[in-house]
C-alpha cells in the first residue's frame, strides 16, 4: 500500500512535467491553445510546469535517499 501511495505521489508531478514539455513543444511549432493569448506565455507556463514537476520528483528522490543513507557527504 505504501508503494502505491508513493507511485501516485510521483505520478502527479510526472504528469505536470509531461504537460509542460507538451506546451513548450507546441509553442515552438506555433500551436496555440485556448487559454493562452500569446505563444511566449504558453511556453513560459510550460517551462514552469516542467520545472515544478521535475523539481518535486528530484526532491522526493533526494529525501528518500537521505533517509536511507545512500547519498554522498556533500548532499547530507
Amino acid at each position: 500500500m505504501v508503494r502505491l501511495a508513493a507511485f501516485i505521489v510521483l505520478l502527479i508531478p510526472g504528469l505536470f512535467a509531461a504537460g509542460g514539455i507538451k506546451l513548450m513543444r507546441d509553442s515552438l511549432f506555433g500551436i496555440l491553445f485556448n487559454p493562452f493569448p500569446y505563444v511566449w506565455i504558453q511556453f513560459l507556463v510550460g517551462f514552469i510546469l516542467f520545472a515544478v514537476g521535475l523539481g518535486f520528483f528530484a526532491g522526493f528522490l533526494l529525501r528518500r535517499d537521505r533517509r536511507k543513507g545512500k547519498v554522498q557527504e556533500r548532499f547530507k
